[in-house]
């Protein structure tokens, strides 16, 4: 998620209402680094390399690279939990992976393996649909999977500015608050104290409007560029600088009761440049905490 504007540098973070340890997990991207499409065997060495850390990734799509049916299996085989994602930005993306995830539930070994199903991804931030729109496809998939756990996924500000309200108070069961210092151009030295800022404007507005609505809050994505990445405004990327991120950062969030979904597990040589808010190309094929070949970059316990 990319932020043009910048909060003020020296914000107090005090943490809201959240459990007492907070939860980890990756996001998880479904090809390999040549570009081909993950199978199950791909997944299931994934899983081996990130066991220590997690059993629980999330997914952006089910329909692509068949991913809910290579997926599913291998995390049954290995032990974690998987929250699946699907496209509603148009009908057409919406009805494949609605009609991927029918195919892939249909087994029961793989329903057990899912942890819940997003319904978008940033695109209330993107300005892709409204939150009235992204609530009906929402609701939709829940009625189609009444005993799943159905949610979205978008940037904290949408949650914070009340862009997300409908959606709040309609008592959908997860929502994922995306939160990136990186993407606001922030120093090492304010990185840990803007993203933890962020998630407490998130999660306070988020439980001011869900009232007693028994909604399930994780931050969604977050991470650090590491070596061969670009710099964005005065962010740095570099290994030592994610691993710094980790640890004054994801650790502190941890530690407060945040659940967190760490961007992302490996990295994606294949995947393409992003453009940011400032119209330079960015590079995004080193955000992983592991390399592609499965090897960890920087030490990632709390």
């Amino acid at each position: 998620m990319h932020l043009s504007t910048l909060l003020p540098a020296a914000l107090a973070v005090v943490p809201l209402a959240v459990s007492a340890a907070g939860s980890m997990g990756f996001a998880l991207g479904n090809t390999n680094a040549d570009g081909s499409c993950k199978m199950q065997a791909d997944y299931e060495s994934d899983f081996d390399a990130l066991k220590a850390q997690s059993t629980l990734v999330r997914t952006y799509t089910s329909s692509g690279c068949n991913t809910a049916q290579q997926i599913l299996p291998a995390a049954a085989a290995k032990g974690f939990q998987v929250v699946l994602g699907v496209w509603p930005d148009t009908d057409d993306a919406y009805n494949l992976d609605k009609t991927a995830l029918q195919s892939a539930l249909s087994d029961s070994k793989n329903a057990a393996a899912v942890y819940a199903i997003t319904v978008g991804s940033e695109g209330l931030y993107r300005g892709s649909y409204t939150a009235q729109g992204l609530l009906s496809k929402i609701q939709d998939m829940q009625s189609t999977f009444p005993n799943m756990k159905i949610g979205t996924a978008d940037s904290w500000n949408k949650f914070q500015d009340g862009t997300a309200d409908p959606i709040i108070k309609s008592g959908v069961k997860l929502i994922l608050a995306n939160a990136f210092s990186y993407w606001q151009g922030q120093t090492m030295q304010n990185a840990s104290h803007s993203y933890l800022d962020d998630l407490n404007q998130a999660y306070g507005r988020i439980q001011s409007v869900a009232g007693n609505l028994d909604t399930e809050i994780w931050n969604g994505e977050t991470g650090w560029p590491t070596d061969g990445g670009t710099n964005y405004g005065s962010a740095t990327a570099g290994t030592q600088n994610a691993a710094t991120f980790y640890q004054q950062g994801v650790c502190a969030a941890l530690a407060w009761g945040f659940n967190v979904f760490y961007f992302e597990a490996f990295d994606e040589p294949s995947k393409p440049p992003s453009i940011g808010t400032n119209g330079d190309s960015e590079d995004e094929t080193h955000w992983g905490a592991y390399t592609a070949e499965r090897v960890a970059k920087f030490p990632m316990g709390c």
